[in-house]
């Protein structure tokens, strides 16, 4: 029963799609570009993205790269913004992986990255990247799934290509981690709040600054990419409200949230 709900509610341009292909990630960017539900939360995504830059690395040059863009019209929003993804995509200005970056030391202000980091095989070398490319005083905003009660109920059972397991021990993944299946969607989770301790011991130079939960309800209504739209676009502002209204019930309810991680300068490391 439940594979049949899964079946019927999957978006029926991805279904039959291999999801490390790049046809799956061109679908994707058409379900993104027709739904105007998912546009206006993804224009969120990439608002939420610019408001902790120019909070919390305003004094830092250099230039804004996007990492896993994919399906994404980023650019479109904030046109001062680098594309890139490891697929070899028509879309984006470089096709790169995360954890080796063609960019020089010091060189970029900040780094965006929306449902990326729990792809990454392996987390411990896109630290070191960061810790090399980025401007002292320069970060990376990710957006990841929470891991709240409802998102660790919804994300175990909503993706047939992905997990949730919250108590692994090793942060890198097996051999056969697709770019986009098998990935383990718990993996902010398991570094930044299980394994904090070790993440500062690792990696002195990178500072944890924000882990916010947001996003529920117009997520989850608009389908995301993978499944079907359940309301109406007229629907979409009385979503918005409610979701507002909902706010402090984030910690509980939240499905998303937002980690900020910022470079810091060479006379605060320890």
């Amino acid at each position: 029963m439940k594979n049949w709900m899964r079946r019927w509610l999957t978006e029926p341009k991805v279904r039959e799609l291999d999801p490390d292909a790049p046809e799956y990630t061109l679908a994707h960017r058409d379900v993104l570009r027709n739904k105007p539900l998912l546009r206006r939360l993804f224009e969120g995504f990439y608002r939420e993205c610019r408001r902790m830059d120019e909070r919390y690395f305003r004094d830092s040059p250099g230039k804004r790269l996007e990492i896993g863009s994919g399906s994404s019209f980023f650019k479109e929003v904030f046109p001062d913004v680098l594309t890139s993804d490891i697929k070899p995509l028509p879309f984006v200005d470089y096709v790169a992986r995360a954890e080796t970056l063609p960019f020089e030391d010091n060189s970029l202000r900040a780094i965006y990255a929306i449902n990326v980091f729990h792809h990454l095989p392996n987390p411990r070398l896109f630290f070191k990247e960061l810790e090399r490319v980025l401007h002292p005083g320069g970060g990376v905003v990710m957006i990841e799934p929470y891991y709240g009660p409802i998102a660790r109920f919804l994300f175990k059972r909503l993706h047939a290509s992905e997990g949730y397991e919250m108590n692994v021990s090793a942060w890198e993944t097996e051999a056969n981690v697709g770019a986009m299946s098998n990935a383990n969607q718990a993996m902010s989770y398991v570094v930044f709040v299980k394994d904090r301790k070790i993440f500062e011991r690792e990696f002195p130079g990178l500072e944890i600054l924000i882990d916010r939960p947001h996003t529920h309800l117009l997520y989850l209504l608009s389908g995301g990419v993978n499944f079907r739209q359940l309301v109406p676009d007229a629907f979409g502002p009385i979503v918005v409200a409610i979701e507002r209204l909902l706010t402090p019930l984030n910690p509980l309810i939240a499905i998303q949230h937002t980690i900020v991680l910022r470079k810091k300068s060479d006379s605060n490391q320890t």
